[in-house]
This record gives structure tokens, sequence and C-alpha cells, in this order.
């Protein structure tokens, strides 16, 4: 089973240009806690699981607006690729790399 635990420096591409955020991860099973930081704010991973070697995970940030994001990622070692669901904005592009 893949292994999310750890620091992952992230880029988010989204409406308001490229996001730098820090994931602080820490996986017990298949289940994921933890914390997603950058410009915008802290927001509690919720729902984090992973699948094999998929991440999923929800978070509720409230700047620049209240909504709920669902991440959705592969996970090939020290790397994450994926996007984030962004509810009326789409999916927005994510890629990571753990510190």
């Amino acid at each position: 089973m893949t292994d999310v635990s750890g620091t992952w420096d992230a880029t988010i591409n989204s409406p308001m240009g490229e996001q730098k955020v820090t994931l602080t991860l820490n996986q017990d099973g298949d289940t994921v806690t933890g914390t997603a930081s950058g410009a915008q704010g802290s927001a509690e991973i919720a729902e984090g699981k992973v699948d094999g070697d998929t991440f999923t995970w929800k978070q509720d940030i409230t700047v620049p607006m209240p909504m709920t994001l669902e991440g959705k990622t592969t996970v090939a070692g020290d790397e994450m690729t994926g996007a984030i669901k962004a509810g009326a904005f789409g999916d927005m592009p994510f890629k990571a790399s753990k510190q």
C-alpha cells in the first residue's frame, strides 16, 4: 500500500493562478489526516483515504469563498499528480513532491 505520510510541496493551478500549498499528512492504515496550508490559509484534510496508488480527500475552505474541495491523485513514490474539484469551478490540476 502507498504511504503518503510526510510533508508535501504542492502546486494547484486554480482560476486565481498557481497556488503553492504544503500538505502535512499522517496515514494510519488506509486513513489519512492532516492539514493543507498556503497563502489562502490552512484547512484540515477530511475523509482522506488511500486505495492502492490513489489518494483522495476533502477539505473545507473559506477563502476566497466557502466551498469543499475534493482531491484525487495518483501517487508514484515521492510524486503525486491529479486534480482538485472546486465546486462550480471544476477540476484544477494538482501536483506535489514529498520533501
